[in-house]
């Protein structure tokens, strides 16, 4: 129960004493001029109105009409409901305002037309004129008061004026309770409801449509349950509204069931139910079901109103019907609501989920007055559909109409800022974020967050991270986007552990952002960590979360992991598929990730460009020509070949599957070229033994614009090596740092000590490595004990094998290296010394083994190996040839033999090198004229380079043969490396 009126206070404290001029003509008896007050006492108000009588100036005589404020004339409105003045003549013929009188119900149009244009400080002065003259209000004009104050958002002065009604009645109850939940408050007017009833006054269909209404607001469906008892039994079901209310309040708490059932089982439906169901389906994603339910409004020949048809436009949107919006878009031009400027954004929004930027933007220029929902709208839109810089135009373009952005409109083209190039241009919007106060609104400083990291901004981004007082899970997850690249990805989880200290719960997005950290990390103990939560949180079967995990395992060399997670996903999407790809790829599981790209085609999953360029590298590390050249097809067909990186991986492929005529005819079909395609045919030249093409094509490169990069300066150092230009490699290396800004790698000081080693300038080599601004490392070392083989130089290849066993005690190359330089100078004694080490330290030496592929199928060898079905045959086809070569000149070179075994024995074991092998089952199995490929794991040894010169020529076919170092073309009797590898 409510406290009675007496005990609320006295109301006349809310208002200041009004003073009112009474002016009279002249010749008037004058009264005095001391002010003096009278009492007036309403109810137990008591206020007091100065009158003061003050000499106006001499004026002419003629009829002077004037309110209480002296300051305008009475209204037509006002004469009509009773603001009457009695007027007495003199005999000067002046006036004498002797008398007011004005009605109730004047006073209740006056409140009602203040509260209509929200005229709280004039309708609060007229209350005050009620007080002071006496005016004893009746229930109507109660109400009135209680309304206006409501309206008007004043709710304190509308609940002390109920307070002092004398009778409070439904009509009342029922005012105030509007009161409270027009302005939002929904859960006090169910209080008021409830203290209503306690006084047993019985609700109306009107108290019951405005308490339903606020069960809605508030979704408070237990108690909307409980008042629809109270309509059944009250039996004012039939009132429309309070059905309509009651379908309201289902649709909203998502009980749509029981919103259809109430929608249908009333008497009559109106506009406003059918609009309150179909929203209802709108609002809960079921854009179909709304369609089908206007289906029913269209047969009932109900009228539609443009709210009707933007709700529709929403359920088309969130479902993305095209065609069912386009019906709708006619049925307004038909009735003539196109350019409404609701609908209008209905529209929009529609085309823009529907992917139709063109029709939007159609819309949106028939559109006259655009308003910042418009606006905001077709820029959101835009973003959303990857046309940033077209999103940012139009929001340049908004500024110039002088409209004011919201907090949405800046999210969307802060978004939009992100993807752009330009730093400058995202901090220009940054400023506008500041420059409308807009810098605490959440949903900006997330998009913000988000942008700054997009651009490796880290600071920036975790500055305005650090000035969020309130951080929700989208702030945290905008902070983590900023940390999945190799430099920054150890602070990934660190900021995930103080997310969950702070005891908020990882969202898929979250749990996504960490994996790729973990990923960049290769740090698969803290993938699983970040795994146990995903299991914790059930989003195993996800397929964004799954893919992220599989993606993790793959990078991080875990593939059987990997596989199991891929295996177990009931839905793999493209991108599910392309991670397993480029996992089996990088891998160097060629085989199986083509395996892999069939099933996906089988399961009818179309490939992207990054699906094609996964498993174009998984061809080239196998070297397998007839699966990259069925990709070639799938490229054609799919219209990716314009592609940069499908193009970089078709042509890199052809390369090392030894075809670099193909892989130049691609690369000289290609209209448009970055830095990554001219890195690989330039690469690609150099490792074929062309590198006077190499280096050709740098220049052309550099006289295009194209800018290079270091992995271009590795190749063209790499030529360098292979040419003997030491000057001219000098030069190169000079200007990776001083002309083009580069900070030469590790990589780049070896090709150099490569270049001076190549060219027996051991001197000056070793001041170079003295020199490094970097620190030698295991590749220095490998590349001075290779010059160090090429030039028989034992002493600095001992110190280079000494100070790579330090490093890396347990890499075989070292130990090969060395020891094949001693068995070369015929120290057998120390060959034995070097492979008892390297038996100690548990280190085993590869075996040499040669593959090549044929019609399809990938035949390997090992030296002296007879595991191989033909072996027979093969032989004797080698027994053959080596007859054919012999009686052209052939001489087995047994230095080449580093073994301590007889001359007899040599020549047997070099004859059966695990290339030659190969060479003869590809002489007895392919066509007469096609070329020879041949790839081994190991350097071709200088006796099979020779023995392969002479094939060349009695085969009259090519041979390229791929080592571990580069490609060999022999052909009529020559090779590309020109004896130099």
């Amino acid at each position: 129960m409510r406290n009675p009126p007496f005990l609320r206070g006295i109301f006349s404290n809310f208002y200041q004493v009004p003073r009112t001029r009474l002016i009279i003509c002249p010749n008037e008896p004058q009264l005095g001029k001391v002010p003096f007050f009278t009492s007036i006492h309403f109810n137990c108000f008591s206020c007091a109105a100065v009158v003061q009588v003050v000499e106006s100036p001499t004026v002419e005589k003629k009829p002077i009409f004037q309110d209480f404020d002296g300051c305008r004339r009475l209204s037509t409105k006002e004469l009509k409901y009773g603001a009457k003045k009695r007027l007495v003549e003199k005999g000067d013929g002046g006036f004498l305002i002797k008398e007011k009188e004005r009605g109730i119900k004047w006073y209740s149009e006056m409140l009602k037309d203040y509260a209509a244009k929200l005229c709280l400080k004039e309708g609060k002065a007229l209350h005050g004129e009620m007080i002071r003259s006496g005016v004893e209000p009746d229930s109507h004009l109660w109400v009135s008061l209680i309304n206006f104050y409501s309206k008007c958002g004043d709710l304190a002065f509308a609940e002390n004026v109920f307070d002092l009604i004398p009778s409070r009645d439904v009509v009342s109850w029922t005012a105030l309770i509007a009161g409270f939940i027009a302005q939002g408050y929904g859960s006090k007017g169910i209080c008021l409801f409830c203290d209503m009833t306690g006084e047993d006054i019985r609700p109306n269909e009107f108290t019951l449509a405005t308490v339903l209404k606020g069960c809605s607001m508030c979704l408070d469906l237990e108690f909307g349950k409980q008042l629809h008892a109270v309509v059944v039994k009250g039996a004012v079901f039939s009132d429309v509204y309070v059905g309509s209310a009651l379908v309201d309040l289902y649709a909203k708490c998502c009980e749509l069931e029981s919103a259809v059932k109430v929608f249908f089982s009333m008497p009559e439906q109106n506009s406003v139910s059918w609009n309150v169901l179909l929203n209802g389906y709108v609002q809960a994603g079921q854009g179909e079901e709304s369609l089908k339910l206007f289906s029913k409004m269209s047969d009932s020949e109900m009228r539609f109103s443009n709210y009707t048809l933007s709700t529709i436009l929403k359920g088309c949107a969130n479902s993305v019907n095209l065609k069912a919006g386009q019906v709708i878009h006619s049925m307004l031009v038909k009735i003539g609501s196109e350019i409404d400027d609701f609908t209008s954004c209905s529209l929009l929004d529609m085309y823009n989920k529907c992917g139709l930027q063109d029709d939007a933007l159609k819309v949106f220029l028939r559109t006259k007055n655009h308003d910042i929902v418009a606006w905001t709208a077709m820029i959101s839109g835009l973003d959303q559909q990857g046309q940033k810089r077209e999103a940012i135009q139009l929001f340049c373009l908004m500024m110039h109409s002088s409209l004011r952005p919201n907090q949405f409109t800046l999210a969307s083209v802060v978004s939009a800022a992100a993807d752009s190039v330009d730093l400058r241009c995202c901090k220009s919007i940054h400023a506008c974020v500041y420059k409308f106060g807009f810098d605490s609104e959440e949903c900006v400083s997330n998009a913000l967050i988000a942008m700054y990291m997009k651009f490796g901004s880290v600071l920036d981004g975790y500055r305005i991270f650090s000035s969020l007082s309130n951080r929700d899970i989208i702030s945290w997850n905008s902070l983590l986007s900023g940390f999945h690249d190799n430099g920054t990805s150890y602070e990934g989880p660190k900021i995930f552990r103080q997310l969950l200290v702070e005891g908020l719960r990882p969202n898929i997005y979250t749990l996504i952002s960490n994996l790729r950290s973990c990923a960049s990390l290769l740090d698969a103990s803290l993938g699983k960590q970040v795994h146990a939560h995903v299991v914790k949180a059930d989003l195993g079967g996800n397929i964004y979360v799954g893919t992220a995990l599989v993606d993790m395992y793959a990078k991080c060399g875990q593939l059987d992991d990997a596989e199991l997670i891929f295996y177990r996903l009931s839905e793999k999407d493209v991108f599910t598929w392309t991670v397993v790809i480029s996992g089996y790829a990088q891998s160097d599981q060629g085989e199986k990730a083509f395996r892999c790209f069939n099933q996906m085609q089988r399961e009818a999953i179309k490939p992207n460009e990054f699906t094609l360029a996964s498993c174009l590298k998984g061809c080239s590390r196998i070297a397998s020509l007839d699966n990259g050249q069925q990709l070639h097809s799938v490229v054609m067909k799919s219209g990716q070949f314009s592609d940069m990186y499908v193009a970089s991986a078709l042509i890199d492929m052809y390369a090392k599957s030894g075809c670099i005529k193909d892989a130049e005819s691609l690369f000289q079909s290609m209209e448009s070229s970055d830095t990554v395609l001219w890195n690989t045919i330039i690469y690609a030249y150099s490792q074929h033994g062309l590198d006077e093409k190499a280096l050709k094509t740098f220049r052309t490169m550099l006289s295009e614009g194209i800018p290079p990069d270091g992995i271009t300066f590795i190749a063209v150092l790499s030529a360098c090596s292979h040419l003997g230009l030491v000057k001219e490699g000098r030069e190169h290396f000079d200007s990776i740092k001083n002309g083009f800004g580069i900070i030469p790698s590790i990589e780049h000081y070896a090709c150099m000590v490569d270049i001076l080693g190549r060219a027996g300038k051991f001197t000056e080599m070793e001041h170079f490595i003295e020199g490094m601004e970097l620190a030698p490392d295991a590749l220095i070392w490998e590349t001075v004990l290779g010059v160090c083989k090429a030039h028989g130089n034992v002493e600095l290849a001992e110190k280079a094998a000494n100070t790579l066993f330090e490093i890396d005690p347990k890499a075989e190359s070292s130990y090969i290296l060395l020891s094949n330089i001693y068995a070369s100078k015929g120290r057998w004694a120390d060959v034995s010394t070097v492979r008892a080490l390297m038996s100690r330290q548990g280190v085993k030496k590869e075996p040499g083994c040669s593959w090549i592929e044929i019609d399809n199928q990938v035949h390997v060898f090992l030296s002296q190996d007879a595991s191989h079905p033909r072996l027979k045959d093969i032989h004797k086809k080698l027994e053959e040839l080596a007859s054919r070569i012999t009686a052209a000149g052939y001489i087995p070179n047994t230095n080449y033999v580093l073994h301590n075994v007889s001359d007899k024995e040599k020549i047997v074991n070099l004859s059966h090198h695990s290339e030659r092998l190969a060479l003869a089952f590809a002489l007895m199995s392919s066509s007469r004229n096609s070329t020879i490929r041949i790839f081994k794991n190991l350097c071709i040894c200088g006796d099979c380079h020779e023995f392969m010169k002479l094939a060349s020529i009695v085969t009259n076919r090519e041979i390229v043969i791929r080592d571990i170092n580069r490609f060999h073309h022999f052909s009529h009797g020559t090779c590309s490396c020109k004896d130099y590898w």
